[in-house]
């Protein structure tokens, strides 16, 4: 389990980072990369579904 203090603060972060390239990361984004903190998907498995909503699938 990911320490939910911290991983706020990360996000946070990454998304001050990336406003100043005016770039968002949405609640999908977030939940997925809360996915992958508490181990339900691998990095394989994250990439994978990020490529595939790149070409139009969605992901929960």
């Amino acid at each position: 389990m990911y320490n939910e203090e911290k991983f706020k603060f990360d996000i946070d972060n990454i998304r001050n980072d990336l406003a100043m390239e005016d770039m968002v990361i949405t609640e999908q984004d977030i939940t997925l990369l809360k996915r992958y903190a508490n181990e339900e998907i691998t990095m394989p498995e994250m990439i994978n579904i990020i490529k595939n909503s790149a070409i139009g699938e969605k992901y929960e």
